[in-house]
């Protein structure tokens, strides 16, 4: 009790201990008198501690006797959040949560939602807590019983000072206890492990099939998005009447809406794949190590991919049909706001999917719950592909060791020479800005070379913007010389009709500007000079580098991928557009005769070139 008080003193609370005993329970009038006292206390911004009176418990042994109505701290918690009659009762442990096994086995899993149905008499307890007489069995018991009392329950560590703040403001952490619990996650539901390890095996029976048969798999997929093209379209009609009713921005909204030609333009994109050369077991590199041992470096699948996306709901149908030509297995987890637009395609695809390679394939992840289990396993997860916000890109690189491929931000640039041809430049720039706002690949930021402000094409294109209905900011140069707001930041994705305009003064001020506020996606230069066309195309350390072209041809359809993932900035493994080949790795086969090494005695290394 000195140490609450000291600490509780600290944030200028203070607190108080009451002690109770178990025949306390059993009189009416103290029950009544212990929930008049904690509300007083309450009020008077006292903090309670209540504490079994051991000076005069009945108790035999303090800690080893569990007879009683409580017995130890956790069936005590659980007593009085009923008596008091809580909102939540929240248990600190000295692990995460409650395990499927002992905290301390790797295989052992987080259960984030304890389901009794599911759960009772699966888990296998380990030793009991270093402290106190319970362990783990007595908080899951405790928690059990106040849970299906009306008390909802977490168990979680106590050793994250914020933890408790976390499971106030919801957060998916620790072990949640709630009656309804087998409502949310039904007893046959399959689990995020079982889930990736059935998708592992589906996708190495795919890799086995003909690449005719995985191409007729596409075309199958093609036709039943045809068919029913009108099904998927209420659904998406339906989300997209929740988005708004939920306040939700525009430019989500955008994003979620299935507009008119987009689902045929989807089945376009799979025929267009399923006609791409096999792109599974290329030879790249082929080379005699000795007389009759021949070596070849071909391409392989990556495994299985886990993508986590928020709006596009035509997103599922690209990854899905990249992740089918490329011979992955893949796990989707959409964004809720696409929930029933995601169900049905994800329905439709897997429906066309052959029994011999199994439906279990694609994943499709319905539980935000599922994520952090899903981050943690790298054992059979081989890629992570996020697809939305800077913050979802940066939370997900964040939680896990898999490696991940994706950009955080947007970021684009229109650089306009002194050069460059008028009509050009104003019809690269409204393309780039007004074709579709809410894209990755739609210009942010407008840099424009000094001289054009007295030749009056800078004017001309603000006018040109601003009669498309977009909203300007400048820099300080522009803000200044054209009379419009200042941008609070250069590096800001608009996703919307807004973007930037800065006046430099010259290409290389202008690639300097791009690599101090860009994001290294995609930037294009409007110049009739070849010089410093090149200039910009080869110093710019982008993903994607344009000349005299439109930031909108940066996406995996354009570029003639079939469609794609998603648009990576990293420097490892892809970068762009990222369509099959960037799904794809490389392995080494080896043919020979009965080669041995024996301390390389009796055989000549020729390492011949034998690639064609």
């Amino acid at each position: 009790m000195a140490l609450y008080d000291s600490l509780f003193s600290q944030l200028d609370v203070t607190s108080a201990q009451l002690l109770v005993t178990d025949n306390d329970f059993r009189d009416p009038d103290f029950r009544k008198q212990l929930s008049e006292t904690v509300k007083s206390l309450l009020s008077l911004k006292v903090i309670p501690i209540l504490n079994e009176n051991d000076a005069v418990s009945t108790r035999k042994a303090p800690y080893e006797d569990s007879s009683g109505i409580f017995w130890d701290n956790d069936s005590l918690a659980a007593l009085l959040a009923l008596e008091l009659k809580a909102d939540l009762l929240v248990l600190l442990s000295d692990v995460e949560g409650l395990y499927s096994g002992p905290p301390s086995d790797p295989k052992s899993k987080l259960i984030h939602t304890y389901v009794k149905e599911r759960h009772e008499g699966a888990i296998t307890f380990g030793n009991k807590s270093r402290v106190g007489r319970g362990g783990m069995t007595a908080k899951v018991k405790a928690a059990v019983y106040a849970a299906y009392a009306g008390i909802p329950v977490v168990i979680t560590s106590g050793f994250a000072g914020d933890n408790i703040i976390r499971v106030l403001n919801g957060e998916s952490i620790g072990t949640l206890f709630h009656r309804d619990a087998n409502q949310w996650a039904p007893a046959g539901e399959i689990g995020a492990h079982e889930m990736a390890v059935a998708a592992r095996e589906c996708s190495r029976r795919l890799q086995v099939v003909s690449s005719k048969d995985r191409s007729k798999i596409l075309l199958d997929i093609a036709d039943a998005l045809k068919e029913n093209e009108n099904l998927i379209l209420a659904e998406n009609a339906a989300d997209v009447a929740a988005a708004q009713q939920a306040g939700y921005e525009k430019s989500l909204i955008s994003r979620l809406a299935l507009k008119p030609g987009k689902v045929s333009g989807l089945a376009n994109s799979l025929h267009m794949l399923a006609n791409m050369e096999e792109p599974i077991g290329q030879v790249l590199k082929r080379t005699e190590l000795a007389e009759g041992l021949i070596l070849e470096k071909t391409t392989s699948p990556l495994g299985v991919l886990l993508i986590i996306f928020e709006s596009r709901p035509e997103a599922l149908v690209q990854i899905a049909s990249l992740a089918i030509r490329s011979g992955n297995g893949l796990l989707l987890k959409g964004g809720k706001e696409a929930k029933r637009s995601n169900a049905i395609l994800h329905k439709i695809i897997t429906s066309s999917i052959p029994e011999n390679i199994g439906k279990k394939l694609i994943g499709l992840v319905t539980s935000r719950e599922d994520i952090p289990e899903l981050l943690k396993l790298d054992d059979v997860i081989d890629l992570v592909i996020p697809r939305g916000s800077n913050k979802l890109v940066s939370q997900i690189k964040a939680s896990t060791k898999i490696p991940v491929l994706g950009h955080a931000d947007g970021i684009c640039h229109v650089y306009v020479d002194k050069s460059a041809d008028k009509d050009m430049a104003k019809q690269i720039v409204l393309d780039a800005k007004t074709d579709y706002p809410a894209a990755c690949n739609a210009m942010e930021t407008l840099l424009v070379h000094k001289d054009l402000v007295q030749t009056g094409l800078v004017n001309e294109l603000i006018v040109e913007l601003q009669i498309k209905g977009v909203t300007l900011y400048g820099g300080p140069r522009a803000s200044s010389l054209l009379n419009i707001p200042e941008a609070r930041s250069f590096h800001h994705e608009y996703s919307s009709l807004a973007c930037t305009v800065e006046i430099v003064d010259d290409v290389h001020a202008a690639i300097d500007h791009i690599h101090r506020h860009g994001s290294a996606h995609t930037d294009s230069i409007v110049t009739d000079d070849h010089d410093v066309a090149e200039l910009f195309l080869h110093q710019l350390d982008s993903a994607a580098v344009f000349h005299n072209a439109s930031t909108r041809f940066s996406d995996g359809y354009r570029f003639g991928l079939g469609a794609e993932v998603g648009i990576s900035t990293s420097r490892i493994h892809a970068r762009g557009p990222v369509g099959v080949e960037g799904l794809l790795t490389t392995r080494w086969v080896a043919r020979g005769n009965g080669q041995v090494v024996n301390g390389d005695v009796g055989i000549v290394y020729t390492h011949k070139d034998l690639t064609v």
